[in-house]
């Protein structure tokens, strides 16, 4: 085997590694590649890259000996334990100036250990989230990239050849410093589960509540395309409501309701808990793929748990066209609590991250694409300090104008005992942020009350904290502290 003769090394030859790799050379870079099972390695020379510009390595050490200088090594390994094993053999084999590209869904956390840990070593530690499953990864995925600067430009060319490209510009750049990549891609994966559990509620409300046939629903979905829903899942949603298996049934039908998740969504809710930030629409999102999951359960309970004794008795015309508009405003929603999260996350750990720059970056490859995204980037760009997307007023407009029909769906889901969640949390958060005076005053006085945790005044500053004698019997204080 020559010395320097790849562009850049890959190690996991799973479906999205391979497709990767294959994505590289259609871009005219050579590529060689490592997996810790030979025969896939074989395998996949001697099938899909057979003639291309591929390099079989059968060692770790094979492969860093192909690659040119600095080296680029690009890990697409299972998140977790796996990453570090494969970096504990390969790191030692590497030089300063060496950069490594983990392109899985690592935790943003370990890739800030693990970008500390290289560096003491002189090697560059790159987290960049791929999005777009296998269709993109073979022909252009969203890859989000964080880690140090001086990184960024080594890879830059090879990043930005092989990610999608819309209107000339790559879904791909650099966004901001260690864990900013990996955060950025588990929050695009919390709005994913999020943006499925609307659609899903939206599909349960009309079929099962309306009563409308998959073939009308599969119309109502091509439809809600051509506007201002118009996104990758709305329109998978519309061909999977036109498939049908040999038999002539449905497939969708065919499918057992317990929904999977591999953890993205279950980061991003815990995440929010940590940041303080009321990201409640993925939060209820993940909670229902945990109820879907209690299959047996659910059915034992059906004909013990009574539920209202309703029907749909409404407009179906105009009951779908509140439900497209409930759509669009609950997604608003659950986007502004996305971008606060990744705003809050940017303070806390010094990220120079630009929103209107992720958006730009979901506009093509990724699973949340959609023409949506250009509305957030404009709103960025028309005032980058802009504290919430609800306040921008195109989207204060929109769920403004929407919020009739958004409480008319809440409110007939409810009364036909369909279970709404992300459609009613969105709504909640809604009606929660645009008041100025909630009841926390209360939960604040009751904390007071039974466990003496001060309270701020309205007539006071803020920061001046005041605990009240609430029985008579204890005494009353103030302070510049909280307890």
């Amino acid at each position: 085997m020559q010395s320097d003769t790849a562009d850049i090394g890959l190690i996991g030859l799973a479906v999205m590694g391979q497709n990767l790799v294959l994505n590289m050379v259609d871009h005219g870079f050579r590529v060689a590649v490592y997996n810790r099972t030979r025969a896939k390695t074989d395998a996949f020379l001697e099938g899909p890259a057979a003639d291309r510009s591929v390099v079989g390595a059968g060692t770790l050490p094979e492969l860093v000996a192909a690659l040119a200088r600095p080296r680029r090594v690009m890990l697409m390994v299972q998140a977790g334990r796996a990453v570090d094993a494969v970096l504990e053999e390969l790191v030692p084999l590497l030089e300063a100036g060496d950069i490594v590209i983990d392109g899985g869904n690592s935790y943003f956390e370990d890739t800030i250990r693990r970008e500390r840990e290289l560096a003491e070593r002189g090697v560059h530690y790159l987290g960049a989230g791929v999005s777009g499953g296998e269709e993109g990864a073979r022909h252009g995925p969203s890859i989000m990239p964080g880690g140090p600067a001086t990184a960024w430009e080594p890879v830059r060319p090879i990043l930005q050849a092989i990610a999608a490209q819309v209107d000339g510009e790559p879904c791909c750049d650099w966004l901001g410093e260690d864990g900013a990549g990996h955060f950025v891609k588990m929050v695009h994966n919390g709005i994913e589960y999020g943006d499925m559990q609307l659609i899903a509620e939206a599909y349960d409300l009309l079929r099962h509540g309306a009563g409308l046939t998959p073939e009308e629903l599969r119309e109502v979905f091509d439809g809600w395309n051509r506007g201002d829903l118009d996104s990758y899942l709305i329109e998978i949603t519309r061909d999977i409501l036109g498939t049908y298996d040999d038999d002539g049934r449905l497939v969708l039908d065919l499918i057992l309701d317990a929904a999977g998740q591999k953890g993205t969504g279950r980061w991003t809710a815990v995440s929010a808990l940590h940041q303080g930030i009321p990201v409640t629409l993925v939060t209820e999102a993940v909670f229902a793929r945990s109820l879907s999951a209690l299959k047996e359960e659910r059915e034992a309970a059906e004909p013990q748990l009574a539920g209202p004794d309703a029907s749909f008795q409404g407009d179906r015309a105009e009951f779908v066209a509140d439900v497209g508009r409930a759509l669009y405003a609950a997604k608003i929603a659950s986007y502004a609590q996305g971008f606060m999260l990744l705003s809050s996350a940017a303070a806390e750990h010094g990220w120079s991250l630009d929103l209107g720059k992720v958006a730009m970056l979901w506009r093509g490859g990724c699973i949340i694409r959609s023409r949506f995204l250009r509305d957030i980037r404009d709103a960025y760009a028309a005032d980058p300090a802009l504290k919430n997307l609800l306040l921008a007023p195109y989207f204060r407009d929109a769920v403004v104008g929407a919020q009739a029909a958004w409480r008319r769906v809440v409110a007939e889901g409810a009364r036909l005992g369909i279970a709404l969640p992300a459609f009613s949390a969105a709504l909640a958060f809604y009606d929660g942020y645009r008041r100025g005076r909630s009841p926390a005053n209360l939960i604040q006085a009751q904390r007071d009350y039974f466990g003496a945790h001060t309270f701020e005044r309205v007539d006071g500053p803020r920061d001046e904290f005041t605990h009240f004698d609430w029985t008579g019997h204890g005494i009353a204080t103030s302070g510049s502290y909280q307890a």
